[in-house]
């Protein structure tokens, strides 16, 4: 009985967590970045963190909040480096196409190109604290609870923070608000 109870409460392997979670922080990084040369670094820096802390013996943890947690804070670290600036200022427009899931569904499809250009831009100009909780919230489904415990801050941060990426979100593409 204790055998069967120790194989379910294993540890997953590393193959299986980059296999769950790449598309996630790819997604997460080069929304957050929007360069996707320094999102597959982020990427790369995230998944050599996830093998150190598999091979360090810590106890059992909550593998999908502690890779948003650090991916999260190592995009934060990339936009805080004064190099990395002069390079985003440089680099290419975040293509948004790429980031796109492999099927649309019926409202993606309706959405014009012209709409979803201004909400492109919206989202870009939204200060990374409301970025980093409308993608988490809204694109990644964590509820607020979980997106405040991911940022390390106060569930009424979260709200106010969402509420007010969506009033600029909802400006930009001439809803109500």
């Amino acid at each position: 009985m204790s055998r069967v109870v120790a194989e379910r409460v294993a540890e997953p392997s590393y193959d299986e967590l980059y296999a769950e979670h790449r598309a996630r922080v790819t997604r997460l990084a080069r929304t957050l970045l929007r360069d996707p040369h320094e999102a597959q670094e982020v990427e790369q820096e995230v998944f050599l963190k996830v093998f150190h802390q598999l091979q360090s013996g810590a106890p059992r943890m909550h593998w999908s909040g502690w890779i948003v947690r650090v991916t999260v804070n190592a995009c934060r670290d990339r936009r805080r480096s004064g190099w990395w600036r002069l390079w985003r200022d440089a680099s290419d427009e975040l293509d948004e196409a790429s980031l796109a899931s492999a099927g649309r569904t019926p409202e993606e499809a309706a959405l014009g190109d012209e709409v979803q250009r201004r909400i492109w831009q919206a989202f870009e100009r939204l200060p990374a604290r409301q970025r980093e909780v409308f993608l988490l919230r809204q694109v990644e489904g964590f509820s607020t609870e979980e997106t405040a415990d991911l940022l390390g801050v106060q569930v009424g941060s979260v709200k106010r923070h969402l509420y007010r990426a969506l009033l600029r979100l909802r400006a930009a593409t001439g809803g109500e608000r």
